[in-house]
């Protein structure tokens, strides 16, 4: 046993010191590969032995169990806000007013991180609390959505009795469009700007997903410290530096405050090329003593000010209007302009957001419009100089056809939004594709995003129904695939054909329906010609459909694109019938959900998965709380000591086996 706590001491240590290295002082020592094998190696042991697992143990950094809601924490030292700056002038008064108190006063000045203000506290070297700012006085436990940051050490260099720190959590550019795509994927509403996304991310009751954010931090104040005297600004930075903390340290001091002015222009100008965001400068009274001289407001401390940058704006002709069309269908309007430079980069295309917006500005095209970048990430037209029209503009309107494929283009009632109605439309086939293979679809195996991917891109299927015609020879031939694979799919793909109608009718990816409306519109309808030929208001009156649902699958199939779709399933063979037989009218499991663990003897666990999806119920990899059973077999883990501990219904294969007579 000694040697397994000594090997977990020695792989926390290792591996805390890595990802400080990568993370903080941006200088990685071991590639990536390196760093995922000691992780493994430190998981597997912590699994096996749950007592060892040490506080500052880097495989909290993943997340754990989800919260049902923030506790509140009280600020010892409250959390002020600062007073701000729009011009020279203010600042020059605020330098005035410290030198009616202060005699030849320092200054540092920072950037000021568009963020979320955050505390975080140590004890003995540990981290063991974080929490928002909130009101200043009160805020939000949020500990273990700090410590899957990994920038936040969770163990500092030296075990001081108590340490708490002040930071300011951001989303880094890179990973706000990587966010925003996969929430477009997936059909959810973007963040407006990385600010949105950071908080958005640090409040997630599950630590899990903030987890895969991307969030980081800078560290830029000392609230509290025992055992440690600091007595200025700079020596505290390098003393958080030291620490293993991330901060911008600027070892420059200034006496003169047009000195100060001068640094304020120069974070401004760099800004456009940071890889975080900021929204301005901070200007502090560099040392402690003075600060408490000045003292604080009720809001803010008399020894600071934050200079906000206005967001940078320029002139410039919007030349056309093209469509982008989302893998979800949705077409958005982007402004072609004349290329003009922003906040440090080139911008040549705009955001117009949606037809409304257009209207609502009166944008058109050929108009001189003002362009910013809205969180100096995002470029948006916000504004038209309608002075400078010489009657050569027209205005813009949505077209009635996708500009990919032909199909018609939607507008539904409450939607901003205008949507492609085409299945087999390019820019959205991948989303397409993937949904109708899956397991509450089409269920067929062996078919993940990225296999799904290479088939396109080797041109060997353009959309779903291309799969049962596919050459399994050349699929063979693609690298990571192999002659094992191709047979294994193509018995899936022919096991696919039987499916019950319903599958189908939901594998379609008509906006609105779902696996439960999919069953009643099958049940309904008996065939898919039926329901080809079907209207919206008979339909509207089927149980769980309703007029929205019914206006969509209506609209899917007078489109020429969906209909072709259909028929080559239908030539395939798919089936496209009603079969009682294959349609579960036995719902006894709805609405509960299943755990499987263990080595299970009378079933796969496949099997027993599909058992329990027939008779309406779900399956869940992970316990909770909302779990209703745990299905458990030989040697079976960590899931049924939770479940026990929980109070959930743990039971064997023959209680199963009951339950399904």
């Amino acid at each position: 046993m000694e040697k397994i706590v000594e090997r977990i001491k020695q792989l926390t240590d290792l591996i805390n010191y890595h990802n400080k290295k990568y993370y903080v002082d941006d200088s990685p020592e071991i590639s990536d590969f390196e760093f995922d094998a000691l992780l493994l190696e430190l998981e597997k042991l912590e699994a096996e032995h749950p007592e060892l697992k040490r506080e500052d143990s880097p495989t909290m950094r993943v997340g754990g169990e989800a919260v049902s809601e923030f506790s509140e924490v009280v600020h010892t030292v409250p959390m002020q806000s600062l007073q701000k700056a729009f011009s020279d002038e203010e600042i020059i008064d605020f330098d005035r007013r410290v030198r009616d108190v202060i005699q030849n006063p320092t200054y540092v000045v920072e950037h000021k991180i568009d963020g979320l203000s955050v505390s975080i506290e140590y004890t003995n070297g540990i981290l063991t609390r974080a929490s928002t700012r909130g009101n200043g006085l009160v805020g939000e436990d949020i500990t273990e959505n700090v410590k899957t940051i990994r920038s936040v050490p969770l163990k500092i260099k030296d075990n001081i009795p108590y340490l708490e720190v002040r930071g300011e959590v951001f989303m880094p550019e890179r990973a706000f469009v990587r966010l925003n795509n996969e929430l477009a994927d997936s059909d959810q509403p973007l963040f407006a700007n990385p600010r949105n996304a950071a908080a958005g991310s640090l409040r997630q009751l599950d630590s899990k997903i903030a987890a895969k954010r991307g969030l980081d931090i800078f560290v830029f104040n000392v609230q509290q410290v025992d055992g440690v005297t600091l007595n200025s600004h700079t020596q505290s930075l390098r003393f958080l530096k030291e620490q293993g903390f991330k901060t911008i340290l600027n070892e420059k001091v200034f006496t003169n405050i047009n000195d100060v002015l001068s640094e304020i222009s120069r974070i401004g100008e760099e800004r456009g090329g940071l890889s975080f965001g900021i929204d301005g400068a901070v200007v502090k009274v560099n040392d402690f003593h003075s600060r408490d001289l000045l003292g604080t407001t009720e809001k803010f401390p008399k020894w600071a000010i934050a200079y906000k940058y206005p967001a940078e704006k320029q002139t410039t002709k919007l030349l056309d209007i093209k469509l982008q069309v989302g893998r979800t269908g949705v077409l958005t309007p982007l402004a072609i302009l004349d290329t003009v430079h922003i906040a440090g980069s080139n911008v040549s295309r705009a955001t117009l957001h949606n037809i409304d917006y257009i209207k609502e500005k009166d944008i058109r095209i050929n108009d001189t419009v003002v362009v910013e970048k809205a969180g100096d990430i995002i470029p948006a037209v916000v504004e038209v100089v309608k002075e400078e029209r010489d009657g050569t503009e027209c205005e813009f309107e949505m077209p009635k056809v996708c500009p990919e494929c032909g199909a018609e283009v939607v507008r539904e009632d409450g939607e901003a939004a205008y949507r492609c109605t085409g299945i087999s439309c390019p820019a959205q086939r991948l989303r397409n594709i993937i949904h109708f293979v899956s397991r509450p679809a089409m269920d067929i195996d062996g078919l993940g995003a990225s296999n799904i991917e290479k088939l396109v891109e080797n041109n060997l299927i353009s959309d779903a129904a291309d799969l049962y015609y596919i050459d399994f020879e050349k699929a063979a031939e693609l690298r990571g695939f192999g002659k094992k694979w191709a047979e294994n799919l193509q018995n899936s793909l022919n096991n696919s054909k039987n499916n019950p109608l319903y599958r189908l009718i939901f594998g379609l990816g008509i906006r609105h329906i779902g696996e439960k409306a999919a069953k009643n519109l099958a049940k309904t309808y008996k065939n898919i010609d039926n329901l080809i030929c079907a209207t919206a208001d008979e339909m509207a009156e089927i149980e769980d459909v309703g007029p929205i649902m019914a206006q969509s699958v209506v609209n899917f199939m007078k489109e020429k694109h969906n209909i072709e779709f259909i028929d080559r399933l239908k030539r395939a063979g798919v089936n496209c019938v009603f079969d009682e037989d294959l349609t579960v009218s036995d719902l006894r499991f709805e609405g509960k959900t299943f755990v499987l663990t263990g080595t299970l003897s009378k079933y796969k666990r496949q099997e027993a998965s599909k058992i329990i999806e027939a008779l309406g119920g779900k399956t869940s990899s992970s316990v909770s709380k909302n779990t209703d059973y745990v299905l458990a077999g030989a040697d079976a883990g960590s899931k049924l000591t939770k479940a026990q501990a929980l109070g959930v219904t743990v039971i064997s294969e023959d209680d199963f086996q009951n339950m399904i007579k």
